[in-house]
């Protein structure tokens, strides 16, 4: 077998524990995955364990129920360009929303541009967590209310009323973490003083 041969044999071993971590980390059976996606329980179980081959005709089905590109499902070998092309969403009034990750059901990053709008309270579950990167963050979470400055950071229980944008006529610009299930970001300062 030539390199080239052991490369392709490699990158298609790969695919069965790729699909197998995505269907856990979503929190899906194969009998979830097989009604969503058409695909026979057993044709899953054996692509996850290796057992049998994939083919476009199987990972496409997939790659849309996992809502991930087909290149992450096979771990294509880069092609020589490393620039990633983010595609930005235009919003109302100015707005613009970048999403930095594509992974459902996991903590979502984004960096978003908001222009001003009227505060209007939301809940809904999960955890939120915004840096501030240039301009002022007006942040209401139920009766109180924040400023934040570039560099400053906020984290928040969703299920609890909140609004946040620009504390001015100017724009802020943020990175924003969402994590659906309460997830809640971790923050490590260096070294941990365990002896």
């Amino acid at each position: 077998m030539d390199a080239k041969d052991t490369e392709l044999a490699e990158t298609l071993d790969s695919i069965g524990p790729r699909l197998r971590a995505l269907r856990h980390d979503r929190g899906l059976t194969l009998e979830a995955l097989a009604e969503d996606t058409g695909i026979s329980v057993s044709t899953l179980s054996r692509l996850e364990s290796g057992k049998r081959r994939p083919t476009l005709e199987l990972l496409i089905p997939l790659a849309r129920a996992h809502r991930v590109a087909l290149d992450q499902l096979v771990a294509a070998p880069a092609t020589g360009d490393p620039r990633v092309h983010l595609k930005p969403h235009r919003r109302e009034r100015g707005s613009v929303l970048v999403p930095l990750t594509q992974y459902p059901g996991r903590v979502q990053v984004f960096k978003q541009v908001l222009a001003y709008r009227e505060p209007k309270l939301v809940t809904h579950a999960g955890y939120e967590w915004l840096y501030v990167l240039a301009g002022e963050l007006r942040l209401i979470l139920g009766d109180r209310e924040f400023v934040l400055r570039p560099g400053e950071v906020a984290e928040f229980d969703t299920g609890e009323p909140h609004w946040f944008g620009p504390a001015g006529p100017h724009a802020v610009e943020i990175l924003h973490l969402f994590g659906p299930h309460g997830d809640q970001a971790v923050v490590r300062t260096g070294p941990s003083a365990t002896s």
